[in-house]
């Protein structure tokens, strides 16, 4: 287990087997018995073995009293061990100098392992607080019996039982201690969870745990894993990411001019992940990259290598003009009816470009075969996903794999697709020794399941008094769930067709729109042509900027403020009421963050000319785990060159209960900024089967010349603790679109919000 090595909870309780707690290995264990019966209940019982209970699941104890937190979600700079191991440790009376996290391999007893959809705090807290407050009730329990006196007069502080004038340290428990009990499911479901106003971790900040290893270089990524007698590669990777078949492979080149070139390998994969590729072997990195420049590889490519983002784009609106595409995700009865009798009506279409992850560390993977078994050495966020991929792949059972877990030099989603793992453990089987696949930037790029461009139309019908009678949102995109796990992963609408969640959350909004109307259409042709992946926030990228661009129009035509139109619907009536555990008071939550938003940020007030202030509000990324968000962008729009430069950003979150404020804010702060980011200054085009930017001097992210203040502020709160890492990604980009109406008159309906698509909407406004 390495030292480096960093499912969505539903209330259930736990099984008949219960909660155990034990001395074992010189230290103190407790774990779940089985680790299923805190995952949701959407999880595939394939990805989750029935084992009996094993020791040292969740945290161990040991005799010296350092306490190890074994965390099953990746570290990819949000310091996800810290937030999960205060849950923990607070619980249990903990000494949080004396806790220690390890981020673990991939096992069955761990259940899924997954790390996106900013689930890990939500999905982690009540789990770890109830094995934090079991394991404090057994070491009080333990503690004063080693004390002689009743358990009842002690209580636990900083790894300490108190009782009687006297006090027993955790270590000296477990020292001398018998430390064997269990609880069962009944037990458990009555464990005395601390009140929010006794908590002595969660909520104060803490310097995070891992900052001292990566501040001094110790700490271990993917790419620095190394094997003794391992062969390096580097892959060519082929024109289209899905119909490239090898013709031919030349290598003359490589063997005269590259010393240590070794072989490529033309690859057989059973698992169709990466069809076409060539792996270029050597003895070092930089020789295999250096030899597979050399490599000629002919390929037989498909229909896919003359497609383009336009044809990405206009097969999306044609699906969307075909009423019987796609699957009804929200289907309230009296759409139809509430449009054909509105006296007025709004329609508007906007679209996204790709965009790519450029993730500081290109994907790599070291693959080998010991003793039996296979094992991947890699940083991943997606463990639960890719290892049947791999079993298919090396033609063995999944028990037979394991995944070696790293630090992830950023993931931003692309390392929920585990597919870089593949050619690495095929380049091994072929040779018959461990092979170490590194990716260039320029391979990274063309590798990327990026995030799929996307077309949506918007529509809503009025009254004669100008409310809202009905709404119907229609996005088309390709769908990554679809894509990457498969179409027996995907849920069914009301109308009986699977479709992706990750492509259309968002647009099942909290607002009140009357009849409501939410169509989830697979652009079938972008599914075809590469792999589409998860990016930052996935689908609330592109359909919260619809959504939220489309409400600033609709209030503007009905001359109406953009705040006031918005809070008029969020008025927690119905479905939108909110709902225990996670939802509890529902859009009144979001009205509340909208009207702080409009404060602090001065919504109303004079502004120079040519100065714009525009806001947007989403409930984050689910509606079963909404954390309540809401932005405002000022920016100046240049009219003669069309450049649009934010002035200030301003965001409030109401995001539950929050555990480590430093990450949260932190967390805010990186997601707002990588909003600005996709706004205004990243996507590229699909030209040619693959995407024509592979490199950042032509692909350029948000530069710190283009930083702007932000003031972000989170609503007081101890209700559930939900997600921060994505929410905020999803109203910053309708927030500047609107402001620059604002400032200029100026409607930008596609991302990123380039100066020649401003220049063209100043022509469109002057035109009337």
């Amino acid at each position: 287990m390495n030292k480096f090595r960093s499912a969505k909870s539903n209330g259930r309780g736990l099984s008949r087997r219960g909660f155990l707690i034990g001395a074992a290995s010189g230290g103190f264990v407790m774990a779940f018995s089985r680790a299923s019966v805190l995952l949701p209940s959407q999880t595939p019982a394939s990805a989750i073995a029935d084992n009996d209970y094993e020791p040292n699941i969740w945290f161990r104890l040991q005799p010296d009293g350092i306490i190890v937190v074994h965390i099953i979600r990746a570290e990819m700079g949000q310091h996800v061990g810290t937030s999960l191991a205060r849950i923990l440790a607070d619980e249990l009376e903990a000494d949080w100098n004396q806790v220690r996290i390890e981020h673990v391999d991939t096992d069955p007893k761990w259940g899924e392992m997954s790390t996106g959809g900013s689930w890990s705090v939500w999905q982690t807290f009540p789990i770890f607080s109830r094995a934090g407050a079991a394991g404090r009730i057994a070491l009080i329990e333990e503690g004063a019996r080693l004390l002689g006196v009743p358990a009842a007069s002690c209580q636990a502080r900083n790894s300490q039982v108190l009782g009687g004038g006297r006090s027993i340290s955790y270590a000296e428990i477990v020292q001398r201690g018998d430390l064997t009990r269990s609880y069962s499911a009944e037990q458990m479901a009555q464990l005395p969870i601390k009140p929010p106003s006794e908590r002595r971790l969660i909520g104060i900040d803490t310097d995070a745990i891992d900052i001292p290893d990566k501040t001094d270089g110790q700490a271990i990524y993917g790419i620095d894993a190394e094997i003794e007698g391992m062969v390096h590669a580097s892959p060519r990777i082929p024109p289209t990411r899905q119909g490239s078949t090898v013709v031919s492979v030349d290598d003359s080149q490589a063997k005269k001019q590259v010393k240590g070139y070794l072989r490529s390998i033309v690859l057989e994969d059973p698992s169709n992940t990466v069809p076409g590729w060539v792996v270029v072997c050597a003895d070092s990195t930089w020789a295999a990259m250096q030899a597979a420049r050399l490599v000629d590889v002919q390929w037989s490519n498909d229909d896919t290598a003359a497609v383009s983002e336009i044809d990405l784009q206009e097969h999306a609106r044609q699906l969307i003009a075909d009423p019987e595409q796609g699957a009804r995700v929200v289907a309230d009865a009296g759409v139809e009816d509430a449009f054909a009798s509105a006296t007025s009506t709004l329609e508007r279409s906007y679209s996204t470009a790709s965009v790519l992850h450029f993730q500081l560390e290109p994907v790599n993977a070291l693959a080998l075969q010991k003793d039996g078994r296979w094992e991947i050495h890699t940083g991943n966020q997606w463990q639960t996903l890719i290892l049947p991929t791999l079993a298919v792949a090396l033609g063995v059972e999944q028990t037979s794999i394991i995944m070696r877990t790293y630090l992830l030099g950023g993931g931003f989603g692309r390392r929920l697709t585990g597919d870089y793992a593949v050619p690495a453990a095929l380049a091994a089987k072929a040779l018959g020794r461990p092979v170490k696949l590194t990716l260039t930037r320029e391979d990274d790029a063309h590798f990327d399941p990026f995030r799929s461009p996307s077309v949506q139309r918007v529509m809503m019908a009025f009254d004669n008094a100008g409310k809202v009678q009905a709404m119907q949102h229609d996005a088309a995109a390709g769908w990554p769930l679809l894509a990457n796990a498969g179409p027996d992963q995907m849920p069914k609408s009301s109308d009986g067709k699977p479709y992706d969640p990750f492509a259309v959350a968002g647009a099942d909004h909290w607002y009140n729109v009357g009849a409501h109307r939410v169509r989830c259409i697979q652009n079938d042709l972008a599914n075809r042509a590469f792999r589409p992946g998860w990016l930052r926030s996935v689908g609330p990228g592109w359909t919260n900027f619809a959504l939220e661009s489309f409400m600033d129009e609709a209030a503007h035509q009905l001359q109406q403020d953009p705040v006031q139109f918005r809070l008029g619907m969020l008025d927690a009536s119905g479905k939108n009421a909110g709902s225990a555990p996670n939802a509890v008071g529902g859009a009144s939550r979001q009205a509340a963050v909208l009207r702080r938003l409009a404060e602090i940020s001065g919504w109303g007030g004079e502004l120079p000319a040519g100065t714009g202030m525009g806001i947007a509000t989403s409930f984050g990324q689910e509606r079963d785990m909404p954390t309540w968000v809401a932005c405002a962008a000022q920016v100046k729009v240049d009219r003669d060159s069309g450049q649009v430069r934010v002035e200030k950003l301003w965001a409030v979150a109401d995001a539950g209960t929050i555990v480590h404020p430093d990450g949260a804010l932190a967390q805010m702060e990186g997601a707002t900024y990588w909003g600005l980011s996709m706004a205004l200054h990243e996507g590229t085009r699909f030209e040619n089967g693959r995407v024509r930017d592979s490199n950042l001097n032509s692909y350029t992210p948000l530069r710190m010349t283009d930083a702007v203040p932000l003031q972000i502020e989170f609503m007081p709160s101890t209700e559930v603790p939900v997600g921060l890492g994505e929410p905020a990604t999803t109203v910053v980009a309708p927030a500047i679109a609107n402001a620059i109406f604002a400032a200029s008159g100026a409607r930008v309906r596609q991302l990123p919000i380039r100066p020649d698509a401003v220049l063209q909407a100043l022509k469109e406004s002057a035109a009337g």
